[in-house]
């Protein structure tokens, strides 16, 4: 079992920048990717990045592909997701997740979850 705490979510105006950070605990942290999603109001959640167990691939939606980064610290048992020229439209309550085995941005293959942190973008 995994336990994940987000944190770094709130308000930025249009064009800023935020990083959001979700530490690990309860398994081994390279043993496991880690993704972010996120959920806007009246939306589903939808898939943001993804990095595998070492941290050695990635991958995006290509909503955010170019501005945003996902990383992870072995050392601190954190993933990071680096997010820059924010739009109104990345507003959302974004979540960190684990997946243990194989590759997918589909959220039912991921195993446990974060309790999320909100992200507004005001115009």
């Amino acid at each position: 079992q995994v336990q994940l705490v987000e944190s770094g979510g709130g308000l930025v105006q249009a064009g800023g920048s935020l990083r959001l950070s979700c530490a690990a605990s309860g398994r081994p942290f390279s043993t496991y990717a880690m993704g972010w999603f996120r959920q806007a109001p009246g939306k589903e959640r939808a898939f943001v990045a993804r990095i595998s167990g070492r941290g050695d691939s990635t991958y995006y939606a290509d909503s955010v592909k170019d501005r945003f980064s996902i990383s992870r610290d072995m050392a601190k048992n954190t993933v990071y997701l680096q997010m820059n020229r924010l739009t109104p439209e990345d507003t959302a309550v974004y979540y960190c997740a684990v997946q243990y085995r194989g590759f997918s941005i589909e959220e039912s293959r991921y195993d446990y979850w974060g309790q999320g942190t909100q992200v507004t973008v005001s115009s």
